[in-house]
């Protein structure tokens, strides 16, 4: 399979008079975990199923290292729906080596693959279990191990982290990173804007089926923050109210937290409090994903 940067431009998408998809257009890098966020009807799965090739766009390409993609590229993807497609009446590993076997791996070494990725993802002790006889959570990391087993170079996931708990949250955050870092191209959406903040690289918001915002996770914290700071000092921090091109948003004793209109504001400032007592801390503040997507899709 090739690898290389995948590339969605000028994808559009139209059911009857409704348009579903207009103009989309990102990047899902090698080796980055690219977050997709958006409300519900905001076109992240029709995007996702146009990447696969399971729906067609009306106009725009896809393509993968500088060339379209095919199906032969497709076959080698992996891909987690947002609905669990799993057999309930198979047992775990037997569900995972079938699936490595349909990629073409031989029974002892998609049983070693199978075991390997299911234990990795918490899973070891349930091998021999039912699909259907495991918890939601847990039926959730068997259909993650199904989209990885074969070693994808491009993965799309559909809601990976649903329906798991705080801890298998961080199980799945870490299989994830560990196979961007061996050069995967991982494409997930999620509703949790707080695990997305936490693991993505890079974000591409989408609303209304259009991309409002599309980028590095730091590139977009600067790009829509404020120049606000927090001030922790031993003295009162009273006197910011009187210092040009300074706006106090809060303010408790020694502690403020306040806008400024320029660096040299902010130097300046920090400058005072220094010659007015101790500075504990003085910490530019960047805004949360979940600031930065109220702020695009408004």
């Amino acid at each position: 399979m090739r690898t290389g940067t995948l590339h969605l431009e000028g994808i559009t998408k139209s059911y009857g008079s409704r348009r579903v998809l207009d103009d989309i257009g990102f990047d899902v890098a090698p080796g980055r975990l690219t977050g997709f966020v958006g409300g519900n009807g905001a076109g992240k799965t029709t995007t996702m199923r146009i990447i696969l090739g399971v729906l067609a766009p009306d106009g725009g390409t896809v393509s993968l290292g500088g060339a379209p993609v095919s199906t032969a590229d497709r076959r080698g993807f992996g891909y987690m729906p947002e609905e669990r497609g799993l057999y309930p009446k198979m047992k775990v590993l037997e569900q995972v080596v079938y699936l490595a076997r349909l990629h073409g791996f031989d029974k002892a070494d998609a049983t070693a693959r199978a075991t390997a990725l299911l234990t990795e993802l918490g899973l070891g002790e349930r091998l021999n279990d039912l699909i259907e006889s495991l918890s939601l959570g847990n039926q959730q990391r068997a259909q993650i191990a199904a989209a990885l087993v074969h070693d994808p170079e491009v993965l799309i996931l559909d809601e990976p982290f649903s329906g798991l708990d705080p801890l298998a949250v961080d199980v799945v955050a870490g299989v994830l990173q560990a196979r961007a870092a061996q050069g995967a191209a991982i494409l997930f959406s999620s509703h949790q804007l707080d695990v997305v903040e936490r693991l993505c690289d890079d974000l591409v918001i989408i609303a209304g089926g259009t991309i409002r915002a599309a980028g590095s996770r730091d590139a977009l914290r600067a790009a829509h923050s404020a120049p606000r700071y927090e001030l922790a000092t031993s003295a009162d921090a009273g006197w910011l109210r009187a210092e040009p091109g300074v706006t106090v948003v809060d303010f408790e004793g020694g502690d403020a937290v306040f806008d400024v209109d320029s660096a040299e504001t902010a130097q300046r400032v920090l400058r005072t409090a220094v010659e007015r007592g101790a500075v504990t801390s003085f910490t530019p503040q960047h805004p949360s994903l979940a600031q930065i997507f109220k702020e695009v899709i408004s």
